[in-house]
């Protein structure tokens, strides 16, 4: 089974009102940690073992997690003896493993550490603070058909500001959102062969830097297009937005149609992919 590596090491600084308490993936929105979210997106596609790269506050993400199936299950106590019987109300199949990354270690560099975790297999790395739809298993396909070393999904950002078409000083139309269809930027969910490591120089180096930027030259980085829901969690606006759509059953992340991703590419599409700039 691939693996599923979740970057969650970062401070968070743009959502102190939370981070400095509580390390971002450990937000909550819909009652659950974001964190949760993103693999409820993997699990759907039954890809279930997950290493989660732990940084700042990584102790409050350890914790959680070897506290989750008690603290999810009804349970019975002989106070006698204090012998407890377990009732699971949200059984979960998955494998969770959580690594202290360092505190100061970049993106890039937290992949290096896990480099032994990792091994000789492909894997698949993706930020443990944003959400979307993603077709995981045409992403893979996608990965596979194109024979590179990286795939990263590229999505487009959502509108956050309206946008005013002008004659001279006449507004002539308002559109209270605008998403330009020609902008596309790094969204995660991104699928990796091992090799991709010797593309990282050391702990200190952004996976988003240097890294991606060789790939790309190289040829060895192809965007898979996803045009389906994508959204991140940078700010408290952004919490309080997902946290809104969390009453939507299901939520737009959990809502997957195959025409949200691009399709297997062809030749062609994959040349042209490949010598295409990628904004990360």
């Amino acid at each position: 089974m691939v693996k599923v590596i979740l970057l969650a090491g970062g401070l968070g600084s743009r959502l102190a009102e939370e981070t400095t308490r509580i390390p971002k993936p450990m937000v909550e929105i819909g009652g659950r940690p974001i964190i949760m979210h993103v693999m409820d997106i993997y699990s759907h596609w039954g890809f279930c073992d997950f290493i989660v790269a732990g940084g700042y506050k990584c102790m409050s993400i350890k914790a959680f997690f070897q506290n989750f199936h008690l603290s999810t299950a009804d349970f019975t106590v002989a106070l006698g003896s204090g012998s407890m019987t377990l009732q699971p109300t949200q059984p979960l199949d998955w494998n969770v493993s959580v690594v202290d990354t360092g505190l100061a270690t970049m993106t890039g560099g937290r992949l290096l550490r896990l480099r032994e975790w990792i091994g000789d297999e492909t894997f698949m790395v993706t930020y443990a603070d944003g959400v979307g739809n993603i077709d995981i298993e045409a992403l893979l396909a996608f990965h596979e058909n194109h024979g590179g070393l990286a795939t990263v999904t590229a999505v487009q950002p959502p509108a956050r500001f309206g946008s005013l078409d002008m004659d001279g000083d006449r507004v002539v139309e308002f559109s209270e959102k605008v998403r330009s269809r020609e902008t596309w930027i790094n969204g995660g969910f991104f699928v990796f062969e091992p090799g991709v490591l010797d593309y990282v120089p050391d702990l200190s180096e952004p996976l988003e830097a240097s890294p991606l930027a060789r790939l790309a030259a190289d040829g060895e980085l192809f965007a898979y297009r996803h045009d389906g829901f994508w959204h991140p969690m940078d700010t408290v606006r952004d919490r309080d937005h997902l946290d809104g759509l969390c009453q939507q059953d299901p939520a737009p992340w959990l809502t997957f149609s195959r025409a949200a991703g691009s399709a297997i590419p062809s030749a062609a599409h994959r040349n042209r992919t490949a010598q295409e700039p990628l904004r990360v």
